[in-house]
């Protein structure tokens, strides 16, 4: 916590060429007296876009070698601080450049190490292109992937989350079984010992992150009709309701496996505290739906709190100038991680 004790939220700026940039700071601004934002990125380049976006908007730069020597600067709540990590390469909207793909990545590391030190509570990041943090030289399959490697954690979760909206009377929150994998890959990846983790996972995480004190989990089957008894699939026979036996068993009230198609339903959902698919699209067509453009990726299983925006770098929009970017699922994910440190 800050010393107004606000929640400090080290945000990654993501992809320079893409909306990150834009939302991280309209979202920070807009938020500064509930969390306490700390932007990671180039402070020049970010200081050129709040130009544009609103003359109101004042920043504070500093670097992590100032951090590590005398902490991060006092909070002002007309100003949002930068920890400077200067591009390699100048930015042009829409168009993504290889030679800024490692400085994207090292904003991870700074995020990271402001947190491991107690400078910061948690991190929420901008959305990156991965492909040219590849063409940088860096193997990157994505943020939970690095965050897991970088923090020795053995299995993470991915899941979505939404807030109550006007057409979602509740919250809704979706983890994923197995995440960007090719449907054909899908049911060999699903074992009972894959189920029995992540459920588990899912189960601490909402006690501890999220304050719910008995979660209640509804599980999808794989196939449809939730395989109707192995005419459709043996998937739910041989594995996931054996798995959910063993769940059941070790004290995690989770039920189904119930067919996708009838779960997501108000009836259901209003009942639950999260849902577990079986496949990406599966869960996930369902949540951005509800979600009306506000929902959140949070990574369980971490030893820090993440969460991010449920979109893309939207290249296009950028490329159509400042001012156009729906800053929406940004200001949530700032808005979650700050819940879940007060949690």
């Amino acid at each position: 916590m800050s010393e107004s004790g606000l929640p400090v939220l080290a945000v990654t700026t993501g992809e320079p060429a893409g909306i990150g940039p834009e939302i991280s700071l309209r979202a920070a601004w807009s938020l500064r007296h509930e969390v306490r934002p700390v932007l990671i990125g180039d402070a020049a380049f970010l200081a050129m876009i709040a130009s544009e976006l609103d003359p109101e908007i004042r920043l504070q730069a500093t670097n992590m070698a100032a951090v590590r020597h005398t902490g991060l600067p006092a909070g002002l709540p007309d100003r949002i601080t930068v920890l400077d990590c200067p591009l390699k390469a100048h930015v042009q909207a829409g168009i993504p450049d290889p030679r800024n793909g490692r400085s994207v990545v090292q904003t991870l590391d700074i995020a990271l190490e402001a947190i491991r030190d107690r400078r910061c509570d948690a991190m929420v990041t901008a959305p990156v292109q991965k492909s040219v943090i590849n063409d940088a030289g860096v193997p990157f399959s994505g943020h939970t992937e690095y965050l897991a490697e970088k923090t020795n954690t053995d299995r993470v979760v991915m899941m979505l989350a939404c807030e109550a909206n006007a057409h979602l009377p509740y919250p809704l929150r979706v983890a994923l079984a197995t995440t960007h994998l090719p449907l054909r890959a899908v049911p060999d990846a699903i074992t009972e010992a894959l189920l029995m983790e992540v459920l588990r996972i899912t189960d601490t995480d909402l006690r501890t992150k999220w304050g719910i004190a008995a979660p209640k989990i509804l599980v999808c089957g794989l196939n449809p009709h939730a395989g109707e008894n192995g005419y459709l699939g043996r998937e739910e026979l041989d594995v996931i309701i054996p798995a959910l036996a063993t769940a059941k068993a070790a004290g995690i009230d989770v039920h189904g496996p119930y067919p996708a198609d009838t779960l997501f339903q108000h009836k259901y959902l209003a009942q639950a505290d999260a849902v577990l698919a079986m496949y990406h699209d599966q869960g996930l067509t369902v949540l951005k739906h509800a979600s009306l453009g506000q929902g959140v990726n949070v990574t369980l299983g971490l030893p820090v709190i993440r969460t991010s925006v449920d979109h893309g770098t939207a290249l296009d929009v950028a490329a159509q100038g400042t001012g156009l970017a729906d800053a929406g699922s940004m200001q949530v994910a700032m808005r979650v991680a700050a819940s879940m440190i007060k949690k």
